[in-house]
């Protein structure tokens, strides 16, 4: 079945990975919303022939079933309530929320079940991380006692909109970055996040003082696993990636490292290395791509299937973020 699907604000790049999924299962785009700073939304424009509109009435006025946002973060449950007025599903970019009060007008938009909403939690669905999911089901690695995350960004301020630097528009580093990795935490072991303790620093950047640049976490699941996540804005501009990510499981039979963008040492591209009590450190052959990508996924929720990414798991999730947030000790060297 094919679907009308609209954008409501178009702030960052991630939201293409949702049209360009929308188009190839046969859905058609009425037009693209972005009152505030339209540059992207014109090349999404001009690469796929999708109008610009002024009014966001014309997705109801055209029958629109699906509504796609990457508008900034702080304004994302002004758009899904909107949805929910009128009876649209929608799917967002990252982070949905950047608050608890937010949060709670999220849940409260889930506890309705008026329509579905969902989120780019994109990670699930890399070949790398299926691959090592179903090897740690299989129980190539034994019981999985630590997983670290390591997620150094490059920022590129120059190409950043203003609102990026702002805590209150942004949500912040933990929000804004560590919902994959409190996603993946879930995803991977099958456990619940009972405790985090979290940290953040702020080395650069004086003229915005509300944006921190490094960040990390201890977080405790719910059956002994401990993790360790780290992110950052530090990458140098002459990276030959975004950012050089890179995840670390260790189980009690074997160890995994995915190497997220690859390495220049190596090669570019997703690489997976494991070490097993039966077979030596090795790089692992990918498995092919999962038999359904995010916004099939989406659709299937919407349908009434069975899908991957549930209500509840974008809720605990986004729920893990905020705690973290909420509870960072923090340190400022220009408050030194």
């Amino acid at each position: 079945m094919s679907y009308r699907f609209g954008i409501y604000g178009c702030q960052h790049g991630h939201i293409l990975s949702f049209i360009d999924q929308m188009l190839a299962l046969g859905g058609t785009c009425s037009g693209i919303y972005e009152p505030d700073s339209p540059g992207l939304a014109q090349q999404i424009s001009d690469r796929h022939g999708i109008p610009l509109v002024d009014n966001p009435d014309v997705f109801i006025e055209d029958r629109v079933s699906i509504i796609g946002s990457s508008a900034i973060n702080n304004r994302k449950i002004d758009v899904v309530e909107w949805c929910e007025r009128h009876g649209k599903h929608v799917m967002l970019d990252k982070p949905v929320v950047t608050n608890r009060k937010q949060l709670e007008r999220l849940e409260a938009v889930f506890d309705r079940g008026t329509i579905q909403v969902g989120v780019l939690l994109t990670e699930r669905f890399r070949r790398s991380i299926f691959t090592l999911k179903q090897s740690i089901d299989a129980g190539q690695l034994g019981r999985i006692v630590s997983i670290t995350m390591r997620k150094p960004h490059r920022l590129s301020p120059a190409s950043r909109h203003a609102w990026h630097f702002s805590k209150e528009e942004n949500g912040g580093l933990l929000i804004d970055l560590f919902i994959h990795d409190f996603d993946l935490l879930r995803f991977l072991t099958g456990q619940e996040i009972t405790a985090i303790q979290s940290q953040m620093a702020k080395h650069i950047a004086p003229e915005h003082p509300t944006f921190f640049d490094t960040a990390s976490a201890q977080v405790m699941m719910s059956d002994g696993t401990l993790a360790q996540l780290y992110a950052d804005w530090h990458t140098p501009d002459p990276s030959w990636t975004w950012g050089d990510c890179r995840l670390f499981i260790t189980g009690t039979e074997g160890c995994a490292e995915l190497r997220l963008s690859g390495d220049p040492a190596v090669e570019v591209g997703e690489l997976y290395f494991q070490i097993t009590r039966d077979k030596p450190f090795a790089k692992a052959e990918l498995l092919p791509d999962p038999d359904t990508n995010l916004t099939q996924d989406f659709i299937r929720r919407i349908e009434g299937r069975t899908s991957i990414i549930t209500h509840r798991d974008i809720v605990e999730t986004i729920r893990a973020t905020v705690l973290a947030d909420e509870s960072a000790l923090v340190f400022d060297i220009f408050k030194r």
